[in-house]
């Protein structure tokens, strides 16, 4: 029933991009595990062994602060429509941090260059595997459509990078995120 790839084989790409949500799961040393559902339209496959996010902002910064205390990531995506399947990447992630060298190219070669208002980072996989399983018990659900909650609160913001110092620099553990603001140099 389960079965292991080295990379994204080509037909798990296609699955990868049928899905509409996808989770995010970390862990660092002596902290809580963080899992996080993700959706928006914001990952994209870079190649046979990597894949990206766009991670906006959001109320804490636990996958950041996880990957730079650890670098471990899994990602997981389950077939919600059509024929049963799950599928996790296991791997090391990597921050590219808003307005670095490496975002700006994966933004422009990955994401047209459209970047929410809400952009925080691109959070990449770099995929060592890969497992499908059978998925019998994941219930099937019917996708209505992306919330416009998370663009619509970006946008009623007055202070953006206010609210990332104030509620992005460290995780629920105390752990620095090394989120930086867009006008700080990047290291």
């Amino acid at each position: 029933m389960a079965k292991f790839y080295t990379s994204v084989e080509p037909k798990l790409q296609r699955f990868i991009k049928e899905q509409h949500v996808f989770f995010v799961a970390t862990a660092a040393e002596g902290a809580r595990i963080n899992l996080s559902p993700k959706g928006l339209d914001a990952l994209r496959v870079l190649g046979p062994n990597a894949v990206a996010y766009m991670d906006w902002t959001g109320s804490g910064n636990e996958t950041a602060a996880h990957v730079r205390a650890d670098g471990r990531l899994t990602m997981m995506f389950c077939a919600f429509a059509g024929p049963p399947n799950i599928l996790r990447l296991y791997g090391h992630g990597r921050i590219l941090p808003h307005g670095s060298a490496d975002y700006r190219k994966v933004l422009a070669e990955a994401f047209d260059g459209e970047e929410p208002l809400s952009a925080r980072q691109i959070i990449v996989l770099d995929v060592e595997s890969a497992q499908t399983s059978c998925g019998f018990g994941v219930p099937t659900y019917e996708y209505k459509g992306e919330r416009s909650s998370m663009p619509n609160w970006a946008e009623a913001q007055d202070d953006l990078a206010g609210y990332r110092r104030d509620n992005n620099l460290v995780s629920i553990d105390g752990i620095p995120s090394g989120h930086v603001e867009e006008d700080e140099p990047v290291t």
